[in-house]
């Protein structure tokens, strides 16, 4: 069986490898194709493994041999699935693996916009404790977590556990589901009244046609003035034109970014020029453990297909 991963430097590196696959088959690694290179690489392969790689009707169109994609992701949008479908090939994705890491690096994002260690780490590698008056210079306003409200976008499984972090932190912790939905420790509101008792506003809803740009001027008018809005689900829930409009006329206080619309960012991206705002290149999912699991899911999907039992089949 031959097995070709398309943009496999999206996933794997020397501390997570594509050793597992190996075991299935010969396995022909690809770093990071380009569109134009995709059906001629991919067209005797039985099974393709990809996480955004467009594998559509024209990149699709020599493989003959295909079978089965596998993705090293939970959306499947850069799969055409109506081809797939039409030509019998299985498509199946992987599910909750970054369940934690997301939440976790949520609370990193939030940390720093609280405690400001990056900041303050610059203040001392700069020498400037060497030369200070007292012991513990104030240079940077710290905050408290405890007591402050969060406020939840999305009650799935990230947006739960994100709310169990919130409740050690002795926050309290309100939520929005389009679906409404009963979460131990969260006090379901209503999307208006999230914006407006918020200290800190946390996204964590899949982007569709309902999510597209809900966070635009209309919504950051409504925070508080010293709110902090996080953003770990998708760039495409935040019109980044008002976002910046937030930020420079003190609608909100902050905001704490791991995705964008564009990735990777444009060369203009106007949040590069934002005040107060922290930006990480999308990287919540991407611990070594996560990355190791995602790894195990996309094996055990191949071998489960193979045996004649798939799962997380999407066509």
């Amino acid at each position: 069986m031959k097995i070709v991963l398309t943009d496999s430097q999206t996933v794997t590196d020397r501390l997570v490898t594509a050793e597992p696959l190996r075991e299935l088959g010969e396995v022909e690694e690809f770093g990071l194709l380009a569109y134009d290179e995709v059906a001629e690489r991919i067209a005797d392969a039985d099974v393709v493994i990809c996480n955004k790689t467009l594998l559509d009707s024209y990149t699709l169109r020599l493989a003959k041999n295909l079978k089965y994609i596998g993705l090293f992701a939970t959306g499947y949008n850069n799969i055409d699935i109506e081809y797939c479908r039409r030509h019998g090939i299985a498509v199946c994705n992987a599910g909750s693996y970054s369940t934690n890491a997301v939440a976790q690096h949520t609370f990193a994002l939030i940390l720093e916009a609280y405690n400001k260690t990056a900041k303050y780490n610059d203040y001392v590698s700069g020498g400037l404790w060497k030369r200070s008056a007292t012991f513990s210079p104030f240079i940077y306003p710290l905050n408290e977590l405890a007591g402050k409200t969060l406020g939840i976008v999305g009650l799935g499984a990230i947006g739960t556990a994100v709310a169990k972090i919130a409740n050690a932190f002795e926050m309290k912790v309100i939520g929005f589901n389009r679906r409404p939905k009963t979460v131990e420790g969260v006090e379901s509101v209503g999307f208006k009244e999230l914006l407006e008792r918020s200290d800190i506003v946390t996204v964590h809803c899949p982007l569709n046609a309902d999510s597209k740009e809900m966070f635009n001027r209309a919504a950051f008018a409504k925070m508080k003035p010293d709110a902090l809005f996080v953003n770990t689900a998708r760039g495409g829930v935040v019109s980044e034109d008002d976002l910046y409009f937030a930020l420079q006329n003190d609608l909100i206080g902050a905001a704490a970014l791991d995705t964008l619309c564009v990735e990777p960012m444009e060369e203009d991206c106007l949040l590069m020029t934002a005040k107060n705002c922290i930006i990480t290149p999308h990287i919540a999912w991407a611990p070594v453990e996560t990355r190791k699991r995602l790894m195990g899911i996309v094996v055990d999907n191949i071998k489960n297909f193979l045996a004649g039992k798939p799962t997380n089949k999407v066509n």
